[in-house]
């Protein structure tokens, strides 16, 4: 035989909630002042978005492509010019932008507090790694904590600011502010379209938007030079050959020259076979040369073919408004958990949550 559920008395709920209805009075006063007085405490931040759309060259579609098949279980291989050898698709540049070397990088970048003529403010310029450590605005209670932990004995020593920044060996301060840019760059790809959006978290407007357009440059810098890696190390032992064969043509076209003319007047077989010897010699590292010139030019053609071009589909602007936080949704989200929580106490109270549950 099935046990009978208990009906749900709205009308007494409803009535058990008016009946404590100063509790509400008093409780959501109290949640709405302590939630604008935290979200108060939170400086103001700006946010900055660019984006790219990178060159993909035919080989790099077709090594997308490949992948994409390889995904279906279909092999149509890795010949072809050299198909899938890609190694930078453009899907990896969020995981290249997380990395320490990356972020480390943008460090030194310059960038400058607009000061306020008016007043007699002047503009102040230092690099980002200082502007972070030093002119970052927090909440009282971070300072108060951050001066509790002043107030203990230190047992570590005092670290040098003047140490040379070494990726590998980042000391506790430095590695506190790449956490902080991890969240204050982000980058994102669309595996569609390809583009790339850089977004950057500032409390500076101005700053916001330079770091963004720093970002793009060091990222393109990045991207560039991985690129045109080989084409670069393949042209610099292409000059170091040219310069060989240029000195050993020249050496060449010295010795036929004083050859000759030490030897105008003489009409000796043997002078005039070393003669020939001479000019024959010289005629070989002349075409050597030429050879290893016409190789300098097609290797300098290759750097600017492996060159990658950017299409910037969004610039850097000052954010003329701020991205957060937004106080107004602290306020009634905060509100509405404390109305929650006591009509909860309420229903407790007067017993009323048994048939809620169905128990």
């Amino acid at each position: 035989m099935k046990k009978k559920s208990a009906s749900i008395d709205f009308e007494k709920i409803f009535r058990d909630l008016r009946k404590h209805k100063r509790l509400y009075y008093i409780s959501l006063p109290v949640a709405f002042v302590v939630a604008a007085f935290y979200a108060l405490s939170l400086p103001n931040y700006f946010q900055c978005t660019v984006k790219l759309s990178p060159e993909l060259s035919s080989t790099r579609t077709n090594a997308g492509l490949i992948s994409l098949a390889s995904s279906f279980g279909f092999n149509l291989g890795m010949g072809g010019g050299g198909l899938g050898t890609e190694a930078l698709f453009p899907t990896v540049y969020p995981d290249l932008m997380n990395s320490v070397d990356f972020k480390t990088s943008l460090f030194p970048i310059p960038v400058t507090i607009e000061g306020n003529e008016e007043k007699g403010i002047p503009s102040r310029t230092m690099s980002y790694y200082d502007y972070l450590c030093n002119e970052q605005k927090a909440p009282w209670w971070s300072k108060a904590i951050g001066g509790l932990f002043n107030l203990l004995p230190k047992k570590e020593k005092k670290e040098d600011t003047a140490k040379k920044l070494d990726p590998f060996r980042l000391t506790r301060k430095q590695s506190a502010i790449v956490k902080s840019l991890n969240r204050r760059v982000a980058c994102k790809v669309d595996k569609k379209t390809m583009v790339i959006t850089i977004n950057v978290i500032d409390q500076n407007p101005v700053i916001c938007a330079t770091m963004a357009d720093s970002v793009k440059t060091h990222l393109q810098q990045f991207i560039t030079e991985y690129r045109t890696s080989k084409a670069r190390v393949d042209l610099k032992f292409n000059h170091k050959i040219y310069d060989e064969a240029k000195a050993r043509y020249d050496e060449s076209r010295r010795r036929y020259a004083e050859f000759a003319d030490a030897n105008q007047d003489i009409m000796l077989e043997r002078v005039k076979m070393q003669l020939v010897e001479l000019e024959n010699d010289m005629q070989l590292q002349y075409n050597a040369f030429t050879q290893v010139a016409a190789q300098v030019l097609s290797a300098e053609a290759i750097v600017q073919q492996e060159t990658p071009a950017f299409t910037t589909l969004q610039s850097a602007t000052v954010p003329i408004r701020k991205a957060g936080p937004s106080r107004s949704k602290m306020c009634l989200a905060f509100c509405f958990f404390v109305f929650v929580c006591v009509s909860v106490y309420i229903l407790y109270k007067e017993d009323d949550l048994k048939p809620l549950l169905g128990l």
